[in-house]
């Protein structure tokens, strides 16, 4: 198994409405990551992304600013223990 971890990201700011869960699903295929993304009642989006550790820096790379019409204010991330996905999930 190769250098592979599970991230958990909050991602705060104007986030919602604007296609960022669907763009977050592409950029993680695009990468060859899985796991999922969800919008939070509070307005945040959360996302949790398993794979490379480069592809997930890359990854985060993205979710700071994200789709053209999200507005990120802030991502908070965290190492959490592996998790198997068979693929990236939009919940």
């Amino acid at each position: 198994m190769q250098n592979k971890i599970c991230m958990h990201y909050l991602i705060s700011g104007h986030v919602q409405g604007v296609f960022f869960r669907a763009s977050t699903q592409e950029q993680a295929n695009t990468l060859g990551l899985t796991g999922w993304t969800r919008n939070l009642d509070n307005g945040q989006v959360e996302v949790v992304a398993c794979g490379e550790t480069e592809k997930l820096m890359q990854f985060y790379a993205w979710l700071l600013h994200g789709p053209e019409r999200a507005k990120v204010e802030k991502v908070i991330s965290e190492e959490i223990p592996w998790q198997q996905h068979a693929r990236f999930a939009v919940k």
